[in-house]
């Protein structure tokens, strides 16, 4: 479909005096990450909705903010207080790997939040994912762009919702929505043939569940498996974290301690992955204990692995791993 796709960024261009190309630049720059376009098509889909605040557009029906990225169209950065603001770190949620990049909030009592997930820093995402940081680590997959993932939330939410005023606000947009999209020529599947692909490709999925990818070569290198199955890992993280004394918390942390050194000889014979495992399921373990490890592992499989911006945002989001105040724009 590459002339259709080609014909969706020339209307986008021709018809973008709205979201000005300096804008859409600057949301890329500050982030330092390609976004798609369907970035760009969901926000003039909102600027339909509501010209005056395009973020607000979905608020009070379906219960959605544009953040992120879509701040930055917004010119929300333009009027921050502070000058250096850390856009690694701008709706960052506690439990988000820097694959992560968040681009809607929803219920703030469970921190409902969708974003973008990348493999890799200079590709473009590969789906849309959705986690709520106050139940957990878990991303769940919910399309491959926004139109899909907000589609899906929305399905939910018409069953949901009794009101019948309410409920044909919903479905007006629901249709709006399904219209656009399918002019856009967007899949508004919550898993599609894309995606599965990108299923295959995963080594192992990960606490967090969106799975992790590493280029594995012929002869099978790239990613070996660790010495202990998710739920064992998960019982030593447990023993560590309610250790009764310190002393206690040293010998829990043996285990791990024999895993580190696992991770280095797999390093040295270009065995990247396992490094990254580690590293990211005792992220996802959230618990302070572990940053200090996490920190050691993860910047060094980020860098073998030549993802460099994802080893500084994750250096940064463990010096300042918070659970509130994540708007790093806020007045």
């Amino acid at each position: 479909m590459p002339s259709e796709k080609n014909g969706a960024v020339k209307k986008r261009r021709s018809n973008q005096a709205d979201t000005s190309d300096s804008l859409c630049q600057e949301a890329e720059t500050c982030y330092r990450l390609r976004l798609p376009e369907d970035f760009y098509q969901f926000w003039k889909f909102c600027e339909e909705l509501d010209p005056e605040k395009p973020s607000d557009a979905l608020v009070s029906s379906v219960g959605l903010k544009l953040v992120g990225p879509y701040d930055i169209i917004a010119g929300k950065h333009k009027k921050a207080k502070s000058t250096d603001v850390n856009f690694n770190l701008h709706w960052r949620f506690f439990y988000d790997p820097p694959e992560f990049q968040t681009i809607l909030v929803g219920d703030s009592r469970t921190q409902y939040h969708m974003g973008y997930f990348r493999d890799v820093p200079d590709e473009l995402p590969v789906w849309v994912g959705a986690n709520e940081a106050k139940k957990g680590c878990v991303i769940s997959q919910v399309g491959d762009n926004v139109f899909a993932a907000v589609k899906l939330f929305l399905s939910k939410k018409l069953k949901e919702v009794a009101d019948k005023k309410k409920n044909a606000v919903l479905k007006d947009i629901d249709e709006k929505l399904t219209r656009t999209a399918k002019e856009l020529g967007y899949s508004l599947e919550q898993k599609t043939l894309k995606m599965k692909q990108r299923d295959k490709k995963v080594v192992t999925k990960a606490f967090h569940g969106a799975g992790l990818v590493v280029p594995v070569d012929k002869n099978d290198v790239g990613y070996r498996e660790l010495p202990e199955t998710n739920s064992n890992l998960k019982k030593i993280c447990k023993a560590i974290v309610d250790a009764p004394t310190d002393e206690d918390r040293v010998k829990a942390f043996a285990p791990i301690q024999e895993m580190l050194t696992f991770v280095q000889f797999a390093n040295d014979e270009c065995d990247y992955g396992m490094g990254y495992e580690l590293g990211m399921d005792l992220f996802c373990y959230g618990s302070h204990y572990f940053h200090k490890v996490v920190g050691q592992l993860l910047p060094l499989a980020y860098s073998l692995l030549k993802r460099n911006l994802f080893a500084e945002i994750i250096e940064q989001h463990l010096g300042n791993r918070q659970e509130e105040d994540l708007d790093q724009l806020a007045p």
